[in-house]
């Protein structure tokens, strides 16, 4: 168990708790963690594009491919074929680790809200910040593994805003809700959800008179999100 301190900053008016352990007697600024946090907030962002840019790198490769078939030109096609499947791969890996950002800078921004900033948690998210710059997807994830045990180290306490808020982040998503809304899109976009639903919830799953092969493409991506 830790042994906490706790070092009171004015802020707009009011103290700010920064709890600290004895070998981290010095706090990071205010100031400094809100920039931090506005890069988290920049490096989701960043993220998503990442992802939608290999989304178009995808579809390049594969009407290459298309291409390289009706040329006759096989080598050229499973070649074309690889890169497709590798984009497609990395846009999956750039939208789930955007995601998982995302819900560290809300637990951060919930931290500041409630005036319980952790050194430990700072100096993270620095370290974190830094990382975002290369987009090293394998550094990120680490840090925002050890991001995580920091809350459970130090033995943080949250607030009633921190529990309500950290229920909306990717991590704690119910999968009963993820199944529903990945149902519901389906319906609307008049697709076959192939998925095992759990029992009592499967409903009617809209289906199409003409399924393309674009339209299968879409629901094996959705079933690999549920994954």
């Amino acid at each position: 168990m830790y042994m906490l301190s706790h070092l009171h900053v004015t802020l707009i008016g009011y103290p700010l708790i920064i709890a600290t352990t004895g070998a981290e007697q010095s706090a990071m600024s205010v100031s400094q963690m809100e920039k931090n946090l506005f890069n988290l907030k920049f490096a989701v962002k960043e993220l998503e594009r990442n992802s939608k840019k290999c989304e178009k790198e995808e579809k390049i490769e594969k009407a290459k491919v298309k291409k390289a078939i009706q040329k006759g030109n096989m080598e050229g096609a499973r070649i074309h074929a690889e890169n497709a499947i590798r984009q497609k791969n990395q846009a999956l890996n750039y939208l789930r680790m955007s995601a998982r950002v995302d819900a560290v800078a809300s637990r951060v921004q919930t931290a500041l809200t409630t005036r319980k900033v952790t050194q430990s948690m700072a100096g993270v998210v620095k370290a974190m910040d830094a990382a975002m710059k290369s987009m090293n997807l394998e550094k990120i994830s680490g840090l925002m593994d050890k991001f995580e045990s920091q809350f459970e180290d130090l033995d943080v306490q949250s607030s009633y805003m921190e529990n309500a808020m950290s229920q909306t982040t990717t991590t704690n998503v119910p999968q009963n809700d993820v199944d529903a809304l990945m149902q519901q899109v389906a319906d609307e976009a008049g697709l076959e959800l192939n998925m095992e639903l759990p029992s009592g919830q499967l409903g009617s799953i809209g289906t199409s008179t003409a399924v393309s092969q674009e339209q299968d493409e879409l629901t094996q991506r959705l079933a690999r999100l549920r994954e």
